[in-house]
């Protein structure tokens, strides 16, 4: 995992300068999902929200590696999953084939609950 900084210089309005840091990690969990022309991808498909809410909760999982008591990310991963798990349940019951290819494609399990 490599970690990239990135500097951001924002004035105030006080006229002083102020120098903040961001930190991101680049991923390389998820490939793309789809493979298609980029007019042909929707941001809004089920799909597509599945594999954003994957790569967060990955994200976070991985991020609960070294801050073990950040109950608040804790909070936001469980309401995630529960996104996640909601949107996978809707396209079960739309179409079963495309529910089937998602799951084998992100390596997540079948749900238990129905």
């Amino acid at each position: 995992m490599s970690v990239l900084l990135l500097i951001n210089k924002s004035i105030k309005k006080e006229g002083r300068g102020k120098l903040s840091f961001y930190f991101m990690i680049k991923n390389s969990f998820i490939p793309v999902i789809s493979k298609k022309k980029k007019e042909e991808e929707n941001p809004g498909s089920v799909e597509f929200q599945v594999v954003n809410f994957t790569n967060k909760i990955r994200r976070l999982t991985s991020h609960f590696e070294l801050h073990r008591k950040d109950y608040l990310s804790q909070r936001g991963l469980r309401k995630i999953l529960g996104k996640r798990q909601r949107l996978l349940s809707y396209l079960a019951k739309k179409d079963r084939i495309r529910y089937k290819k998602l799951i084998n494609q992100l390596g997540i399990r079948e749900s238990q609950i129905r």
